[in-house]
């Protein structure tokens, strides 16, 4: 009985730090776009650079506690979850300056849809019947909100899936790294750390002045970015994927919201179809979850 609390108690905290995670990054969408036409690259070595400075503050408070130190058995796990981390977020940030942001954060939000596949693939994390056709109906309801075509205006749409794929191994293998006991300050601060000395020299070499608000954006993009990096890396490692990797489809809703706020961005009938379709295979994920950890 105690075994089944805690465990339905660490599930609870993963969904909820995944919806935290999700406000955050549809918010740093929103500063992305608001930061104006700059080189992608350079948005995201700002967006990370913020980051890093946070995590090295956490990760120097917290260096004494366990999982804060970096050894053989993990470093690939790192360079592996920052290698596919940059390529994730550069690709989305490129997605977010030429789409509509709830429809680019739904592109990268496909991130859960490989996740299951990875966690099940590396992990061997199966997942149940329900939670398979939970993510398939996730990702049907993106296309609704994507409306994919074949011509040259689906690049960015291209660039948003492969963002997607790379945060969706990213976090397989936070979830890797979790279940190691690896500390989540020490997996944020090794990814900011690697994508700010990968961009650095690129964006020495191609830098764009900025406005005061260009700087202001940029700054809150950082700050954004930080929270989801950190409420994402809890959440994967209180609970696996395929139980709770649909809720960051919540993402969309926030970014929708945003984008009528501050963008007069509007979505049109087939994107509030699919984002009823998200919301809808949330709720119904959740339901499930809970009737089979009733059963336990």
């Amino acid at each position: 009985m105690q075994m089944t609390l805690k465990l339905h108690s660490e599930r609870s905290k993963g969904i909820a730090c995944i919806i935290f995670s999700a406000f955050c990054f549809a918010t740093m969408n929103l500063f992305i776009n608001l930061a104006g036409e700059l080189p992608t690259w350079q948005k995201g070595f700002f967006r990370n650079a913020v980051a890093l400075i946070f995590a090295s503050v956490i990760l120097f408070r917290e260096r004494k506690k366990p999982g804060m130190k970096i050894n053989k058995k993990n470093i690939w796990l790192l360079l592996g979850r920052a290698t596919a981390g940059t390529i994730g977020f550069l690709c989305n940030f490129y997605c977010v300056d030429r789409m509509n942001i709830s429809d680019a954060s739904m592109l990268n939000k496909l991130a859960p849809f490989f996740t299951v596949i990875f966690s099940a693939w590396f992990l061997k994390e199966k997942a149940k019947w329900y939670q398979w056709t939970a993510v398939v109906l996730a990702f049907v309801g993106s296309l609704f909100i994507v409306k994919p075509t074949f011509g040259m205006e689906a690049f960015p749409a291209f660039c948003g899936v492969i963002g997607g794929l790379g945060a969706g191994i990213a976090y397989t293998c936070v979830r890797k790294l979790g279940q190691q006991g690896v500390g989540g300050a020490l997996i944020v601060f090794f990814f900011s750390a690697f994508s700010v000395v990968m961009l650095g020299p690129v964006v020495a070499f191609t830098y764009v002045p900025m406005s005061r608000m260009q700087w202001i954006f940029l700054l809150l993009t950082g700050l954004a970015a930080s929270g989801g990096q950190f409420f994402v890396t809890a959440a994967y490692t209180h609970a696996p994927a395929k139980e709770i990797s649909v809720y960051d489809y919540s993402q969309v809703i926030f970014a929708a919201i945003w984008g009528m706020i501050f963008l007069s961005q509007r979505p049109d009938f087939y994107s509030v179809i699919g984002y009823l379709i998200i919301v809808g295979v949330a709720i119904w994920m959740y339901l499930m979850n809970k009737k089979q950890t009733a059963k336990s």
